[in-house]
């Protein structure tokens, strides 16, 4: 059944190399959308495509002894480029724009022209900073460092001749437009945009260039080509006909209903694309949804950094389903997340491998054991089957909450309560216990049963993400398509009472980290540098040789020409005053640590709308977190509890009457330890909403900092999402 029109789009990506695993996730997760509504029964229309022009395509062009157009063709339509890339993805666009079609320049020209007669456009010089690499003028102020403050690299003066947009005219109808709703989501966005780039004032934006020829021509001004903004924003527009001849749906599906893009782009999106929309007098798209970024080792994956994780070798290693479902299954969308290999291959074994693909070889094993493939009629119900009943008939209900919001993760939790609860029931009914009693037949035939119903409402919510797979495993458990449709996942026993299942192969194989890590490091590994041969380790009798000693702290000042360095005199019971210098500077101050003493806690950050308390390594990743949440709007107070019996709970007290909400950050288990001390310390004196971050009741790993961090959800980015979880708690 039809609901109406969904127009959805991702960014339009620069073709200046191929794509990584960061322009992957944005992909995936828009297609799941997309694939979403059209289960729903949505007429869908899903947009992505290129932005091929600008100066750094030019120059890498020249470098290169092509063409601009030769280039861009070669990284788009070439053997592994985009478009190989979507379609080894199973990305079901609609439709795929390029910025170099000739409907597009048509159109481009056209809206180009509208503007400047309605007097939106003006000609006039350009003289400041220029970052080549983001194609983005920056004045000395909004300098980082001296360098670009969107990615960090060096900038160069220049002046030219250039048509500017007026948007500093559109700022406070765009500033209206972000605080009225839901235009811009998450929602720690929206503050960050106004208080970032619209209090501090709106420059007018240069739309036109003369220093390089590779871009749209201003028709009615040679030398000029159509700068970025008005070339790339207006694709989302031009692919559905608008200005131009190629398509005829642009009233159909305009306005979009959701923009996904990349947080570092959600400016241009937010701010200067509805300002142009207003300047032609078109309606505005109904939501900008911006995601974090996947991130190494708390950095953004970048080219130049040559960080990048290639999309291509990860899926031919372990399935194209199970990479898209772990990107959308791991990592918030909204939210920054760690990439890391063990990471991946954990969630491939645990949630696809234990869980899912588990269910599905057990039950269908089972049924042609037991039955021969196809259950008998006959049934006998147990009150042991409630439960799991009810969860599978309401899972649904849950699941399209989470997606109508965009929290794609969330939507896969409820899915997985439901595979994890039905794996449950197979340890409570005991079917090789049943089959051994003729009489029991029946009952043995309805729990079988149970768990295909399952697995088939399962594999109807995991169709968007993982459709191969969920093809397959339709086909094993007997589910036709009437089975398999959307409306069919609210109702339970909508498969045949006499099913015939195909047991087949084994969805997703149970991997070896070891192995699989081993092999990821062969295919990645560069030239191996020489280094001195390792000293032999110490032995234990030498290692009994240290002397461990708590020592006072006599003083601390801070290293003169040093942002790191701290230099402290200390008291080791010798009567010989000891110094040494560490590198903790950036969290603390010397006054901080000069008088310390057990059960004293210590302001690392004041704030207002939430306490993070964090202790030992994990201040300097609550540190992080609260920098990131105040570029969103939220300000964060970080406590520093060096010490738990005793608990400074004069200052814990404060804050949290101050605050209203306290989030506990520690690297070990959140049974006992800080979060422990601290709930049961609010819990008597002042109850708040509060959350904890640690390592949950599992069985321990090790590795890399980094990785084992990530492993245990105890980054900067996870204290963050715990953080505006539990504000979002607060509010209700």
């Amino acid at each position: 059944m039809e609901k109406g029109k969904f127009y959805i789009t991702t960014p339009i990506y620069y073709p200046s190399d191929k794509l990584h695993i960061g322009h992957t996730y944005c992909t995936v997760a828009t297609d799941a959308i997309a694939r979403y509504k059209r289960m729903c029964g949505y007429d869908v229309m899903f947009l992505t495509g290129t932005d091929e022009h600008g100066q750094k395509i030019e120059e890498k062009a020249n470098a290169a002894g092509l063409t601009p157009k030769e280039f861009v063709d070669k990284i788009v339509e070439g053997p592994g480029g985009i478009t190989d890339l979507w379609k080894l993805m199973n990305i079901s666009n609609d439709r795929f724009i390029r910025t170099t079609d000739d409907y597009h320049v048509q159109a481009v020209q056209r809206i180009f022209k509208k503007m400047y007669d309605k007097g939106d456009i003006y000609k006039g010089a350009y003289k400041g900073m220029y970052c080549t690499p983001c194609e983005s003028f920056w004045t000395e102020s909004q300098l980082k460092d001296g360098k670009c403050p969107d990615c960090g690299r060096e900038v160069h003066y220049a002046e030219e001749e250039a048509y500017f947009f007026r948007l500093s005219k559109y700022a406070k109808p765009v500033q209206e437009l972000l605080e009225s709703g839901t235009f811009l989501e998450p929602a720690s966005r929206v503050n960050e945009m106004i208080n970032n780039f619209i209090k501090p004032g709106l420059e007018d934006l240069c739309v036109s260039r003369t220093s390089f020829t590779w871009g749209i021509p201003v028709d009615f001004d040679p030398g000029h080509v159509v700068y970025v903004w008005v070339d790339a924003l207006f694709n989302y527009t031009s692919a559905l006909g608008f200005l131009n001849d190629k398509y005829d749906d642009y009233d159909k599906f305009w306005p979009a209903d959701v923009h996904i893009v990349g947080k570092e782009i959600v400016r241009f999106h937010s701010i200067i694309w509805p300002a142009m929309l207003m300047s032609m007098g078109m309606p505005l798209p109904k939501k900008v949804y911006g995601h974090g970024w996947l991130v190494i080792d708390g950095g953004k994956m970048s080219k130049s950094k040559g960080n990048v994780v290639d999309p291509y070798r990860l899926a031919d290693m372990f399935g194209v389903d199970a990479l898209r479902f772990f990107l959308l299954r791991t990592f918030p969308f909204g939210s920054d997340g760690n990439f890391s290999n063990e990471l991946l291959i954990s969630t491939i074994n645990t949630d696809l491998a234990n869980d899912l693909g588990n269910l599905v070889s057990r039950t269908t094993a089972m049924v042609e054991k037991y039955f021969g493939g196809t259950l008998p009629a006959e049934r006998e119900a147990d009150s042991l089957d409630d439960e799991l009943k009810e969860l599978a008939r309401t899972s649904r209900d849950k699941y399209e909450q989470q997606m109508d919001k965009l929290q794609l993760h969330l939507a896969l939790e409820e899915v997985f309560k439901l595979i994890q609860r039905a794996n449950k029931y197979i340890d409570e009914t005991a079917p090789w216990q049943l089959a051994k009693d003729e009489s029991k037949k029946a009952r043995l035939a309805s729990v079988l049963y149970n768990l295909l119903e399952c697995l088939r409402i399962s594999l109807i919510m995991l169709k968007p993400f993982i459709p191969e797979s969920c093809d397959k495993a339709f086909a094993q458990i007997g589910a036709c398509e009437k089975c398999s449709s959307w409306d069919s996942a609210a109702v339970f026993g909508t498969l045949p009472a006499n099913v015939t299942v195909h047991k087949g192969e084994t969805l997703f194989p149970r991997l070896d980290m070891e192995k699989a890590l081993a092999e990821l490091e062969k295919m990645n590994a560069p030239a191996a540098p020489k280094f001195a041969p390792i000293e032999p380790e110490v032995t234990i009798d030498d290692f009994s040789k240290c002397d461990m000693r708590v020592c006072k702290v006599l003083s601390c000042e801070a290293v003169k020409k040093s942002k790191k360095l701290l230099k402290f005199k200390l008291d080791d019971g010798t009567g010989t005053p000891r110094q040494i210098l560490s590198g903790i500077h950036e969290f603390y101050e010397p006054d901080q640590l000069a008088d310390f003493t057990f059960g004293k806690g210590y302001v690392l950050r004041e704030g207002a709308d939430v306490c993070i308390v964090a202790t030992g390594l994990m201040t300097a990743r609550a540190l992080d977190a609260a920098q990131s949440l105040w570029a969103g709007g939220v300000s964060a107070a970080v406590l520093d509890m060096p010490s738990i019996k005793p608990l400074d709970e004069k200052l814990l007290l404060s804050f949290a009457q101050k605050t209203g909400a306290v989030v506990t950050v520690e690297e070990h288990s959140v049974l006992g330890g800080l979060g422990g001390a601290v709930a049961e310390f609010l819990g008597e004196h002042c109850p708040v909403p509060m959350h904890r971050v640690g390592v949950r009741d599992v069985f321990g790993s090790s590795g890399k900092a980094a990785d084992v961090l990530s492993t245990y959800h105890l980054t900067a980015q996870d204290i963050e999402r715990t953080v505006l979880e539990l504000l979002e708690q607060k509010k209700k």
